[in-house]
């Protein structure tokens, strides 16, 4: 390609590249250390709670699904899959159909452990979340995540977006906040129940 037909100068390409990845770097060493300590009281690490976590949003999942939408190789997605279905927090299965994929689900206590997770959240404890605190507060809102939304579609996928965005609307269709603690709604009675008797 001649060097006139380029949109872009090498510069610049490079320039936005390093500048992505130093910024990404940064960020996520801050985001490791507060998912770790987050984590932690429950003896999980980052795999299995994102294992956990789109289990539970998929319904039950297939090794390679946990593996793209968790961004990690299908052996690392099926061996931390093995550890949690030995700790009985997911189960394996077949589908009648499909043979020759393998799929999980969350037991009943993967479940409550990542309800409890939910709850145990605390906003104070997170950097990201401290760190973009003054911008909600000069504009009323978060920071928009668009363009590094549309960055990633276009490295990922539409599916691994699609994924993405039903994650969080089940966070908020299917959650509720009660006394700065996030609750499953199924959960909500019982819990008003339970601070009305103490």
């Amino acid at each position: 390609m001649k060097k006139e037909e380029l949109q872009y100068s090498i510069k610049d390409a490079m320039i936005f590249s390093q500048r992505v990845a130093q910024l990404s770097k940064a960020l996520w060493k801050s985001i490791e250390k507060d998912w770790q300590q987050w984590i932690k009281p429950y003896d999980l690490n980052i795999n299995e709670h994102h294992i956990l976590w789109i289990a539970y949003h998929l319904k039950g999942a297939s090794i390679s699904e946990i593996a793209k939408f968790g961004v990690m190789h299908v052996s690392t997605a099926f061996n931390f899959s093995k550890k949690l279905e030995e700790r009985g927090l997911l189960q394996f299965s077949k589908k009648e159909n499909d043979k020759r994929n393998t799929y999980i689900e969350l037991t009943e206590k993967g479940e409550d452990i990542l309800l409890k997770l939910t709850e145990d959240y605390n906003p104070s404890n997170n950097a990201v979340y401290s760190g973009a605190l003054p911008l909600k507060e000069l504009y009323g809102k978060f920071p928009d995540m668009l363009e590094v939304m549309c960055i990633i579609r276009n490295i990922y996928g539409d599916d691994f977006m699609q994924i993405f965005e039903r994650s969080f609307k089940n966070l908020e269709d299917e959650f509720i906040e009660i006394d700065g603690k996030l609750y499953k709604r199924v959960d909500e009675e019982t819990h008003s129940k339970e601070v009305a008797s103490n």
